[in-house]
Parts: C-alpha cells; sequence; structure tokens
C-alpha cells in the first residue's frame, strides 16, 4: 500500500546569506542545523537548513541564497508563495511584538478559522505563522523565544494558482488528499497524508500576476517536500504519480540527508517526494549536539573544498 506521511521539508530561494542566517535564527528562534552547497550545477551556493529543537522531517526550512550569485526571480501565479510555518495558538500577540521589535512590519489576520501573523522575510518571501493547538512537535527555544511560543515546525504550503480545480484533481488522483475541501473567498485548501499536523495544501486563485520564476532566483519559493517514509514506498508513490499521467517527474537524486524525487505539479509548484533513508538523516555526517557547527561537503565536493569556500561569503551564526 503506497502512503504519504506528512511534510518533510521546504526550500527557498532568499537574498543575502547573512540576513538569512539573522532572520531564521535571531528574529524567527528556528535551530541552525546544516551548513553546505547546492548539490546541482557548476556555482557554488550555500544550502542552510533549519528547524526545530529536535530536527523533525516536518519542521525543516532551508535557504539558498542566490543573491551573492546575481541571480533573482518573480514571485507570481502557479507558484508556491506563502511559507506556513506552525506556532502555539496563544503566541501570535508575543510574535506579533517581537517582530515588530526587529524592525519587520507585520498584521494579524484570520484565515480558515485559524489567527495567523503575516510578514515578509528580508527578500519579500511571504511567510504567515499559524496558530496551532495539539502540535505534539517540539519548538526551539533560541534567542529568547520562549517554549510556549517556539515554532513547532512546517503548517503547510501557500500556492497561488491559475485554476484550483486542477490542483484539487491533483491531491484526488494522485496525491494522497483527505477529499475535504475549505473553501473561503478565492482560498482553498485541503490535507494530504496520513499526519494530523503540517501537510496543508493551501490554493490562492491568482490570475491577476504573471507566471512566477520555476529556476532558482533570491526572493521565490523554490519547491515544497513531503515525507515518503520508505526507499520502496517513495518508488511506488512516483510509479502511481506517472501511471495517473502526471509523468513530469525526475529520477532519483541523492542529497545525502534524503533522497528524492521531483514533480511538478498542475499548479506550477515544485514538490518533493522525500525520504530519510537508513544511512542518511541530519546527524549521518555531524554529531547531533553539533549539527550546523561545521561547512559540510558532499563527497563529490570534498576536493574543491578550499576553492568552493573561497568564492562564498563567510557567515557567523550566534547559537546565543
Amino acid at each position: 500500500m503506497t502512503y504519504l506521511v506528512g511534510s518533510h521539508h521546504v526550500t527557498l530561494s532568499v537574498g543575502g546569506a547573512q540576513e538569512d542566517v539573522d532572520f531564521h535564527t535571531k528574529v524567527l528562534g528556528m535551530r541552525f542545523i546544516k551548513k553546505t552547497v547546492l548539490y546541482d550545477g557548476a556555482t557554488p551556493i550555500y544550502h542552510f537548513y533549519y528547524s526545530n529543537a529536535d530536527g523533525d522531517p516536518s519542521s525543516v526550512v532551508t535557504t539558498f541564497p542566490w543573491a551573492q550569485a546575481g541571480l533573482y526571480g518573480s514571485r507570481g501565479t502557479n507558484q508556491a508563495r506563502e511559507v506556513l510555518l506552525a506556532v502555539p495558538e496563544g503566541s501570535l500577540d508575543f510574535w506579533s511584538k517581537r517582530l515588530t521589535s526587529y524592525g519587520v512590519e507585520n498584521v494579524q489576520v484570520e484565515i480558515f478559522g485559524e489567527r495567523r501573523v503575516a510578514f515578509l522575510h528580508p527578500c519579500g518571501l511571504e511567510y504567515q505563522l499559524v496558530g496551532t493547538a495539539k502540535d505534539p512537535r517540539r519548538g526551539f527555544t533560541g534567542h529568547g523565544v520562549p517554549a510556549e511560543a517556539a515554532i513547532h515546525g512546517i503548517h503547510g504550503v501557500g500556492i497561488h494558482v491559475y485554476d484550483a480545480d486542477r490542483m484539487v484533481d491533483f491531491g484526488n488522483e494522485a496525491f494522497f488528499s483527505r477529499g475535504e475541501i475549505s473553501e473561503e473567498g478565492d482560498r482553498a485548501r485541503f490535507q494530504v497524508g496520513k499526519d494530523d499536523y503540517g501537510n496543508f495544501i493551501e490554493l490562492t486563485g491568482n490570475r491577476t500576476d504573471a507566471q512566477g520564476t520555476w529556476r532558482y532566483g533570491a526572493g521565490t519559493y523554490h519547491h515544497f517536500a513531503w515525507n515518503l517514509d520508505t526507499l520502496a514506498n517513495q518508488e511506488e508513490v512516483k510509479f502511481n504519480i506517472e501511471g495517473a499521467g502526471y509523468t513530469d517527474i525526475s529520477e532519483l537524486k541523492d542529497r545525502t540527508y534524503f533522497k528524492s524525487h521531483y514533480v511538478r505539479t498542475p499548479g506550477g509548484a515544485l514538490f518533493e517526494l522525500a525520504v530519510t533513508h537508513d544511512d542518511g538523516g541530519w546527524d549521518c555526517d555531524e554529531s547531533p549536539e553539533e549539527l550546523g557547527r561545521a561547512f559540510m561537503l558532499p563527497p563529490q565536493f570534498e576536493h574543491e573544498r578550499e576553492k568552493i569556500m573561497a568564492q562564498l561569503e563567510p557567515v557567523s551564526v550566534d547559537e546565543d
């Protein structure tokens, strides 16, 4: 039986490296767990990983700071847009005040009956902290964020689409939709997979903006990854997605910490089918206590360490 567990991670193309580290650690209080590089292409670009206290698969935000390479993207329709992160439901006032204290403009809104704080990453990416109840994931208490407010992990993904029905069809036909659709104005949402948290797909009808960037480019959402749990299940899910006619899907890629296929959805957003395999995990090359302290390179790049480091701007992580 094929299945999907829930979310795994989200990957964003951001601007400056140091501003991204400071935003996720000092402002949002997330845990810095990995500093490595992009595995694709010849241009050395950092790849940063941030998480909750335990590095749960459903908690990780990863970023590529593309401004150093001068590559910028455009936000638009048929593109993942909102970074949705779950926080304790009683913590929204705390977050509004904290963001304001760091000079981050924000607004409290209510969407699908949930209070949220909406704000922007320094590169313009759209974030929402969503107040949630009964979330078992443990937030990281970094830089003065208390346990009762700390970010649990991913809430889901917000996608702008020209035609929401095509994404609903994809969910029903090939991507483990629970079949329950909520609608509110120009928005619709549903859950996929087995988890009770972290796996919402929110669709916003958008026929006004131009097509958003699908390649790497600072200021844009690159992909959203889902947890397929085992390599055998991952291959069966890929086979079934292709069998349903969604054949824009990649070969297996080894990312050291997990293995992945990528599929372009009919709403334009890129989804990743990820598995943290037996030889992977965040601590496969660093001890759990030392995550994020060293600059890790995949074996195929290790012989170029000095050359790669010389092309990347230094970054510092204040562990508070």
